[in-house]
């Protein structure tokens, strides 16, 4: 102890619990990996397709909203983002683009991760609701994956842990 300030930093990064403990912290990191990764690769796919960012034609987002608009749980969404489909377009891909990229580097990792949630709910909704039998539909099995990043958040490797670890060494003895 220094002036009344702690010098052992007894965040995240210090293994004083042994390996059991290292497991446990760094046992949702294959999935943040996993959900970046696809999310960043899903946005920007969006992002450099010029097909998908169209009203109409082959593979638009435009097309694919008039086509599961009768078969969604959520007809009145569908139609919202019909109004403008190319604004939706882009939506959705800096949506999944900034997702993935919050819970890569662990930045705000629980509201990313509901960002992620939400994103998978209403693709689930709306482009996979049709999918019989439900489980042939990728977007519900994203939604589960996404629930247990928006409850624990980023533990290890993260910013998040850096920031909640300079907060606890910076903090008073006795608080």
């Amino acid at each position: 102890m220094v002036q009344g300030f702690r010098t052992d930093p007894g965040g995240t990064r210090v293994d004083s619990g042994g390996w059991r403990d290292t497991v446990t912290r760094h046992a949702l990191l294959p999935l943040r990996l996993f959900l970046g990764v696809t999310f960043v690769y899903a946005g920007i796919d969006k992002l450099t397709d010029s097909a998908f960012l169209s009203d109409a034609g082959s593979g638009s987002v435009g097309d694919t909203m008039r086509a599961v608009r009768d078969s969604s749980a959520i007809p009145a969404l569908v139609d919202l983002a019909l109004k403008n489909p190319v604004g939706f377009g882009y939506a959705i891909a800096l949506g999944e683009l900034a997702v993935g990229i919050g819970v890569l580097i662990g930045l705000l990792t629980r509201i990313a991760a509901l960002g992620g949630a939400l994103i998978s709910l209403s693709l689930w909704l709306t482009v996979s609701w049709a999918s019989d039998p439900y489980y042939y539909g990728n977007d519900l099995p994203y939604l589960m994956a996404w629930l247990p990043l928006v409850l624990a958040g980023a533990q290890a490797l993260s910013v998040d842990a850096t920031l909640r670890d300079r907060r606890r060494w910076r903090r008073p003895v006795g608080y």
